[in-house]
């Protein structure tokens, strides 16, 4: 796993390219401390972190094509790399072992159409010296991360927010349409950052680029959704796929490690990967002092029962400084997933023994894991009831005081979450994502109302019932957005590659093949995964309530970091209504509902380090 970044400035020395390269590289270094590269020519500069996982002592990036034409700088793995290299080499004389050469060389010889053919995950630049011409592509999914600006006479890439800053030639200013979209969701919708004219490289698209030219875009695959002609998959199908997925992965030059942390996700991927070692996995997790949210006994439970060297650490308290370093040097915007510092914690643990963990990321978008879904079953019988009867049973509900324990052990707080959703199911269609503020809360932000931008990339059928449309979107926007910016910022910080076989692209066309009524049932969900892979794994990891990454923030609120967010509030820049935010606060603090996730957005927003970010001096 590494870091890229690419400028090309026209009229620019190549003595300032090259320092502005060296910044940014600089503040890639976490994502690439095992070496660094640095090609320039006239008006352009390319740069490269390495972290070496594959042909440790070769494949010095960026990387020469045999004529000093092309030079590709690349972040990720190609997991498929060496089945590619066989039908390369009747065409290309490799001079190195790894995965990089090989998508070199498929990418000079059969250009775009050789992104068909990889399996893995990736970002990259392609530079053609010849043509000035500049080929960007990230993976289907959108694993690996890759932004980009264009100014006048002026291009540049990089795999974080903050190098790409480095490259730039003015102040970056505020998109108010992304900050709608960070108060409705918690994070920027696909395509789009916190900042005017600062893109990203969408999920399974390329983008290519030259000096004069429109940018042209290109999706090379699409999300799969189920039809009629959708294939037959059986139970066999996805027994054999999820295993192979999960063997690539165990493909590297280094040790391979894993998280775990009990549910059914990171437990079957360690079952998987534990049938295919010949020593003890190693395993990591985080632990809680709150039991609502401590889930360290089930993974001690699951690694006893596997014979994983598994390892554990206490995750105290939040960390203001951990946090403020996150988002400033690593994430580069607003950011509402509170999970990015335990999933940051538990990366720290991993990567002082390994230097690649795998996750479960993305089974419960694929295979219908998270309660919202079940709450959308219930919706659709709740929605017959007479309306006198809905408004009774809400008011019931509402009622009660929300407990601050995390849903998974409160009937009463999934009885709060229920009542959202049924009163938005109108307000928000057609479903994006998960909403962060309901819509009651639209008057804490009068000057972002009616703003936001259209996601990119939701299929344009109109035939798919409300589940289906609810994990097709989640696929798209929850999962790249938030889930995957969360794992990678917060695992190469700590310069540990993390690597997800449930987001194998053979696993989500499986899982996408079938209707989202085959991954669920009124009460439980992952139907299809439960039968496939039922006796990997102990009876009572698959009989246990799905909990999630949380932490306890509504703690945090109730003591230094409820005054923190009240003294920030009132030099805030006017987005925020302070009198509404101080009631949220106020509610939160007396115990009459858990605003923990509003407060945690708002506190975030209102972080002075970050929102001075566009205000940094130039190189």
């Amino acid at each position: 796993m590494c870091g890229l970044a690419f400028c090309y400035q026209d009229g620019a020395s190549n003595t300032d390219l090259r320092e502005r390269m060296r910044k940014a590289m600089a503040r890639l270094a976490h994502r690439g401390p095992d070496g660094q590269g640095l090609y320039s020519g006239q008006a352009w500069a390319i740069g490269h972190r390495r972290l070496s996982i594959i042909d440790l002592a070769g494949s010095p990036q960026p990387m020469w094509d045999a004529q000093h034409r092309y030079l590709l700088s690349f972040n990720g793995e190609i997991y498929n790399y060496r089945a590619l290299r066989q039908t390369l080499t009747a065409q290309w004389v490799f001079t190195t072992e790894g995965d990089t050469e090989v998508l070199l060389a498929g990418l000079v010889l059969e250009g775009e159409r050789f992104l068909q053919r990889l399996e893995g995950m990736w970002a990259f630049a392609l530079w053609d010296t010849q043509t000035e011409t500049l080929l960007l592509s990230r993976d289907r999914m959108g694993k690996k991360p890759l932004y980009y600006f264009q100014q006048p006479g002026c291009f540049a890439c990089a795999s974080e927010l903050p190098a790409l800053r480095e490259l730039a030639l003015s102040p970056w200013s505020e998109d108010l349409d992304a900050t709608a979209d960070y108060f409705r969701y918690g994070f920027c919708l696909p395509g789009y950052t916190a900042w005017q004219g600062v893109y990203e490289v969408l999920p399974g698209h390329w983008l290519r680029w030259q000096p004069d030219s429109p940018i042209k875009h290109h999706a090379y695959w699409q999300l799969p959704t189920p039809g009629p002609d959708s294939p037959i998959v059986h139970d066999d199908d996805l027994r054999q796929v999820l295993t192979d997925a999960v063997a690539r992965r165990l493909v590297a030059d280094v040790e391979v490690g894993a998280f775990l942390s009990g549910g059914i996700d990171s437990s079957l991927v360690c079952a998987l990967a534990q049938q295919q070692m010949v020593r003890p996995l190693k395993t990591y997790t985080i632990g809680f002092t709150e039991a609502a949210f401590d889930e360290s006994a089930y993974a001690a439970q699951v690694a006893a029962h596997l014979g994983t060297h598994h390892h554990c650490e206490l995750f105290q308290d939040w960390d203001a400084t951990l946090l403020e370093n996150l988002l400033r040097n690593h994430v580069g915007q607003p950011f509402a997933d509170a999970s990015l510092l335990p999933t940051t914690l538990v990366s720290q643990v991993a990567a002082r023994e390994v230097k690649v963990a795998l996750s479960g990321d993305g089974a419960d978008e694929l295979f219908g894991g998270y309660q919202r879904y079940q709450a959308r079953l219930i919706l659709r019988w709740y929605s017959r009831l007479p309306s006198g009867l809905r408004k009774l049973a809400e008011g019931a509900i509402r009622s009660l005081p929300e407990p601050t324990a995390h849903h998974s052990r409160s009937l009463i707080k999934k009885a709060h979450l229920f009542m959202d959703i049924a009163q938005r199911q109108h307000a928000e269609k057609p479903y994006i994502a998960p909403l962060m503020f309901p819509q009651e809360y639209a008057q804490l932000f009068p000057d972002l109302v009616g703003r936001g931008h259209c996601p990119h990339g939701l299929p344009e059928q109109t035939d798919l019932d409300d589940l289906q449309q609810m994990l097709t979107s989640d696929a798209l926007i929850y999962l790249p957005q938030d889930i995957l910016v969360k794992v990678d910022r917060a695992s190469m910080a700590a310069s540990l590659e993390v690597r997800a076989p449930f987001l194998d692209h053979k696993v989500v066309e499986l899982a996408f093949a079938r209707n989202a009524s085959q991954h669920l049932k009124l009460g439980k969900g992952k139907r299809w995964l439960r039968r496939v892979f039922y006796n990997h794994l102990p009876t009572t990891t698959w009989q246990r309530r799905k909990q999630g990454f949380g932490v306890p923030v509504h703690q945090w609120f109730r003591s230094g970091m409820g005054e923190q967010l009240e003294a920030n509030l009132t030099g805030n820049n006017g987005r925020i209504k302070v009198v509404c935010a101080q009631h949220l606060l106020s509610e939160h603090r007396h115990g009459l509902r858990d605003n923990s996730r509003q407060l945690w957005a708002i506190s975030l927003y209102l972080n002075e380090t970050l929102k001075s970010f566009n205000t940094l001096s130039l190189h």
